[in-house]
């Protein structure tokens, strides 16, 4: 089959990889000059699969309410005239609740651990670099009441095979020295020893050479116009050469939409509506001057709702959601107040470790769904898949995400209990929203 991959993030180059795998033919198609430049390019860093709580749970609408007011709130809302973000702002409170939280959790723990096997077959056949550190994840508490709470979250991960468990004070210093210089007061944590990380703009990029030297047919800066339909079926995706202006057509057996939070609008044009909206997250990546007191283990930071990641001679730290539009700058004062955040809170736990002065700040959509559970499957226009709507997991379930919509493409059946879009054979289908309309 000739398949047609539009967006080139990590989602679109591992869809990519695995469709060649199956040997068919596949074009991918970004509006940047490369891979990973938009929301792929300066994530935490993290492979967190036993961190992948939904946002939405029975505590989320009270915090919200209490977070509007402050610059610096983990998830801040901040209402816009956009129906689609009161539409998904409504999905998201229906679940606020125990039981769809539990089954949230269910669903992000599969992919996930589905994806975690398979980044690591990737990695092992294609010998990847990508500052990988196999460290675990520790997530570190600063107040005792949150984490007398951890041990609830440890057991619920637990029970879904998850190795998470809860360690006192000394036993989190002992798994991460760099911790015991803090200025904050650490508690405690708990740990996951088989949790990852590493740089997903290098890993996608590398890959994306491998795609290409595999046959992979790359349209750099072309931006996608329009999806065109004839007879319920896709019939052309238009584009834009972003350089010179030209217009091309191309037609496939297959389209893939993986452009993140840009694949809710386009897929709108012929009819499909996602309920996946962008969440602004942050990062600022600084260079260590004191590397032998920096961390090596992945770290989330309880107060702030942060992560932290040693990538090679740095130190990344991510984290923060804004919803509330298409705006990716971070010009403005509420932007710069929510970076400032993220460089004081470095500062705060590895005091003097890392140069302040000239701090690589970033901002990238995070293409959110209520659920937090991605949408990968076939929609009901013949012809036309998707692969979006992973959140901030997209760097964890990216692996698996592109391998298991290459195979549902190729026929086969992935080998997770998952609501993949579409397939009424699902066993998850279910308990799965499904707000695709045509």
């Amino acid at each position: 089959m000739k398949v047609l991959i539009l967006g080139a993030g990590i989602i679109g180059v591992s869809t990519a990889w695995h469709l060649l795998e199956r040997g068919h033919e596949v074009i991918v198609v970004d509006r940047q000059p490369d891979a990973a430049l938009e929301t792929s390019f300066a994530n935490a860093g993290q492979i967190s699969v036993s961190y992948c709580e939904p946002w939405a749970n029975r505590e989320a609408p009270l915090k919200a309410l209490r977070w509007m007011f402050s610059k610096e709130a983990p998830l801040l809302f901040r209402p816009t005239l956009d129906p689609a973000q009161w539409a998904w702002g409504l999905r998201f409170l229906a679940q606020c609740n125990d039981a769809a939280f539990e089954r949230n959790v269910r669903q992000l723990v599969a992919l996930g651990a589905y994806s975690h096997a398979a980044l690591k077959d990737l990695v092992r056949r294609t010998g990847i670099e990508y500052h990988r550190l196999e460290r675990g994840i520790a997530h570190y508490y600063t107040d005792a009441r949150a984490f007398e709470a951890a041990a609830r979250a440890a057991e619920l991960m637990q029970r879904y095979g998850v190795a998470r468990r809860v360690v006192g004070r000394e036993e989190l210093l002992a798994i991460e020295p760099a911790l015991a210089y803090s200025q904050e007061p650490i508690v405690g944590g708990t740990y996951t020893p088989s949790d990852e990380s590493g740089d997903a703009r290098l890993f996608t990029q590398a890959l994306a050479c491998r795609c290409a030297e595999r046959g992979a047919q790359f349209l750099w800066q072309h931006a996608v116009e329009r999806l065109e339909t004839e007879g319920g079926a896709l019939a052309r995706v238009h584009l834009r050469d972003t350089l010179g202006g030209g217009r091309r057509t191309l037609q496939a057996d297959a389209t893939v939409v993986a452009c993140g939070s840009f694949s809710a609008p386009l897929l709108r044009q012929v009819g499909v509506r996602l309920p996946i909206y962008p969440g602004k997250g942050y990062s600022a990546t600084f260079r260590l001057k004191r590397p032998e007191a920096a961390p090596t283990v992945s770290l989330l930071d309880d107060s702030v709702k942060c992560a932290m990641s040693r990538l090679g001679d740095t130190l990344r730290i991510a984290g923060t959601i804004e919803v509330g539009g298409w705006d990716a700058s971070i010009d403005s004062p509420l932007s710069q107040a929510r970076c400032a955040m993220l460089a004081r809170r470095v500062e705060q736990i590895f005091p003097g470790v890392c140069d302040l002065s000239e701090p690589n700040y970033w901002a990238g959509l995070r293409p959110a769904t209520p659920t937090n559970i991605p949408f990968i499957g076939r929609t009901r226009v013949e012809r036309l898949w998707v692969n979006a709507g992973h959140g901030t997991l997209g760097w964890t379930h990216g692996a698996g995400s592109g391998k298991a919509l290459a195979e549902l493409i190729s026929g086969e059946r992935p080998a997770l209990d998952f609501g993949f879009l579409g397939d009424a054979a699902s066993t998850a289908a279910a308990v799965t929203p499904r707000p695709l309309t045509s």
